[in-house]
């Protein structure tokens, strides 16, 4: 089968060796009420309000939203305004802790007997996707659709980034815990778990553990990016195309990362929320690169500091991987559910934008096949009919195009804010 496009990076996997870390508890965390797609929460607790590990702090009735819970124990410092790096204000909560760590009463496995229960446990668990898109699990699991595939998510294709891969190797009985148990309550037959090649160490423990298992296959993909993209991989693993305006549940499969997979598995055994996550430090202002698992809410520059960052020579932090994470404006921010990876920069190569050359190299790369050129054009004219025709919703902002671009242009920048011409339905 034909792949889709896509480039080829450097992968810079310094950490894939580093065994993950559990980062000190901070004095104090700072929790945001919103850290995935979807409604902002609403705090639960006050300010003087005494809270335990695990414990719900925030909620709402919206269905397109999940919990989010404490992962300390302490008190309430105070409920402040949270702007994230996207822009997006909600509150959040600020927590003293006490060092004690003891665990809430609600901490208790979930009574899970039907696919409605399984539904309902997934969204108290505060899940949402790990691999850094935030969308809830609760909704994903939960399609209109029939599905038939579970595709496992485990290319982690950026540059940097080694935090899933380290999930395989420590807690592969997880993994597959948590793939049983979404095949069992949905009634899913057949997993594809996708994996890029450059982890050979993993291919190898799951071809092991799943070799009497027919109905769980390991689907080795070329290293090249952006391989995790939610169409390519399921193109890539299953043949299957998603459609312009489709879901994946519109052709029977459903797309999970790795270590949500993972960490459902966990939370059906324990009852622990979503209060921690393993992520990534590296950067060539970090002295000391590792994978760490630290409490949602701690400070990025405390943990920038830990692994021995240059902090006085930073000049970039981005929270994800060099593709497609973000900039961080301020290191006093907190990670979230989402983050996957700090990458801090003391230097970085910028280059000046020039005039387009017609070269082709973007269209060329292009997973989806569309021609940013012509976009950049059309959008620069807020051409709408022309935005529709060449298909700019199908762009996934996976930067394959600005990367090739020997004018460094912004493709991939000015096909979001393309996107945002389109109507809405």
């Amino acid at each position: 089968m034909r792949k889709l496009n896509g480039i080829k990076l450097d992968h810079r996997k310094n950490t894939e060796n580093s065994a993950t870390v559990d980062f000190p508890l901070p004095s104090r965390v700072k929790i945001p009420m919103s850290m995935n797609m979807g409604a902002p929460c609403q705090p639960l607790v006050k300010v003087g309000d005494e809270v335990k590990v695990g414990q719900k702090i925030g909620d709402t009735e919206a269905p397109f939203s999940v919990p989010v819970h404490s992962g300390v124990s302490g008190k309430v410092a105070a409920i402040s305004e949270y702007r994230a790096a996207g822009g997006a204000l909600c509150k959040a909560v600020e927590i003293e802790t006490d060092g004690l760590q003891t665990v809430s009463e609600d901490v208790k496995p979930p009574v899970i007997t039907d696919k409605d229960s399984f539904i309902k446990a997934v969204r108290e668990s505060g899940s949402c996707g790990l691999g850094g898109a935030g969308f809830p699990t609760h909704i994903k699991l939960n399609p209109k659709a029939a599905v038939d595939t579970l595709v496992i998510n485990a290319a982690e294709c950026e540059p940097y980034i080694t935090a899933d891969y380290r999930e395989m190797i420590e807690n592969p009985d997880d993994v597959l815990g948590g793939i049983d148990l979404v095949k069992t309550q949905l009634g899913i037959k057949s997993c594809k778990l996708a994996v890029e090649a450059n982890k050979p160490e993993a291919i190898k423990c799951f071809e092991r553990m799943t070799e009497k298992d027919d109905s769980t296959e390991i689907v080795t993909l070329p290293s090249s990016y952006p391989q995790g993209a939610e169409k390519v991989i399921i193109y890539n693993s299953t043949g299957r195309v998603v459609k312009e305006g489709q879901l994946p549940a519109d052709t029977g499969v459903i797309v999970m990362n790795v270590s949500t997979a993972a960490f459902l598995y966990r939370y059906s055994k324990t009852g622990m929320p979503l209060v921690s996550k393993r992520l990534t430090v590296d950067g060539n202002a970090v002295g000391a690169p590792k994978n760490i698992r630290a409490v949602i809410g701690t400070s990025i520059r405390e943990i920038l500091e830990y692994c021995d960052a240059e902090i006085d020579s930073v000049i970039k932090v981005i929270s994800g991987g060099p593709m497609m994470g973000m900039s961080v404006p301020d290191m006093d921010m907190p990670i979230v559910k989402t983050s996957n990876a700090l990458l801090a920069f003391k230097s970085y190569d910028e280059r000046k934008t020039s005039a387009c050359i017609r070269c082709g190299r973007c269209v060329r790369v292009c997973p989806m096949g569309l021609m940013p050129a012509d976009i950049d054009r059309a959008y620069k004219t807020r051409n709408i009919d022309e935005l529709k025709q060449l298909k700019v919703t199908l762009c996934m902002n996976c930067g394959s195009c600005s990367y090739v671009c020997p004018a460094n242009r912004k493709l991939a920048e000015t096909n979001q804010l393309a996107k945002t011409l389109i109507p809405r339905n």
